[in-house]
């Protein structure tokens, strides 16, 4: 392994996939650059910030042959694979309706420099609700319209740590976003994504469905615990399968043991090209995910609902056997 220019990487004979993990404003140009390069390329979250980008990038990667992926990867974690598959065998029904928050105070207390986490692009919508929109296209498909209504509870945030402690940066995106998803299958869930909370008991993630309701863990992370509960009032925690990506493998220092399985779905994109198939962190489901998101948001400027012009399909479910042959 060497270290190399962008230039040299991007001219290297030997390299085939590139990782872009620039912040999300450069995603679009420095994908454009690689797919030009002849490389396929795989991107830290957002793919993009508007629909056109990525329309874009899969017209340029259908011309050149390539492949285009971009995280979370985490919905191919042990718990949500587990999810996933209590949902197909029909454990809780038809799932009608469903909930998911991701609810904190931001950024600014813990990173040095959160200048663009309150920029267009990000916000708690474009940086946290890739993960709850990749896991909810996991478990239910491709959404149909969205509304939301959106706000920010501050015009600046000060900055609480580092060499910038007490520095003010300002806010030009919402940082309070609470929409309602219409999915293709006719069920509908409502997705909060705010940083103007300071406490809460929202769960992560919960769906209901005919027969009972799945509660489903942080989809900011691989593993945790699946519940279910049934029609008769009891909840039911489910033993953990044998899957590989559910396995703690980091000890976090505030999370304690997590399972940490991120380059999951580039390990999976790579065995996809090898075998001729699609890859579970495809470009059409990212980009769908990027519709929703800048729907919700262009929802609450209009306040209408927003009727989307992407789709996409479930992606392939990853089993314990194929998540092992990740790990060769």
């Amino acid at each position: 392994m060497a270290a190399q220019s962008v230039d040299a990487l991007l001219a290297n004979p030997d390299v085939d996939v590139v990782i872009n993990l620039t912040v999300p404003d450069a995603h679009f140009s420095v994908t454009k650059r690689i797919l030009e390069a002849g490389k396929h390329a795989y991107s830290e979250k957002p793919l993009v910030l508007t629909l056109a980008e990525g329309e874009i990038l899969r017209a340029l990667a259908a011309e050149k042959g390539l492949a285009v992926g971009c995280a979370p990867d985490t919905f191919l974690g042990g718990a949500h694979q587990q999810a996933r598959a209590l949902l197909d065998e029909g454990k809780v029904g038809e799932i009608t309706a469903g909930c998911a928050a991701v609810l904190n105070h931001g950024m600014e207390h813990w990173h040095p420099n959160p200048d663009f986490f309150f920029l267009p692009g990000a916000g708690p919508m474009l940086d946290l609700g890739p993960y709850y929109i990749a896991n909810l296209i996991n478990l239910l498909g491709p959404v149909q319209r969205v509304g939301a209504l959106t706000s920010s509870a501050q015009g600046a945030r000060t900055i609480a740590n580092g060499p910038r402690m007490g520095e003010s940066v300002p806010v030009r995106t919402p940082t309070n976003i609470h929409a309602l998803l219409q999915f293709h299958n006719g069920a509908t869930v409502n997705l909060s994504t705010s940083w103007d909370v300071w406490h809460h008991k929202r769960n992560h993630f919960e769906l209901y469905g005919t027969e009972g309701t799945l509660y489903i863990p942080d989809p900011n992370f691989f593993g945790g615990t699946v519940e279910i509960g049934h029609k008769d009032g009891t909840l039911e925690q489910v033993v953990p399968w044998e899957h590989p990506f559910g396995v703690p493998n980091q000890d976090h220092p505030k999370q304690g043991a997590l399972a940490n399985y991120r380059t999951a779905g580039l390990a999976d994109m790579v065995q996809a090209l090898m075998a001729g198939r699609d890859a579970r962190c495809s470009l059409d489901r990212t980009l769908h995910g990027v519709e929703v998101m800048t729907a919700c948001l262009q929802s609450g400027e209009s306040g209408g609902f927003v009727t989307l012009t992407t789709t996409c399909t479930r992606p392939e479910a990853l089993g314990i056997d194929d998540a092992r042959a990740l790990l060769v």
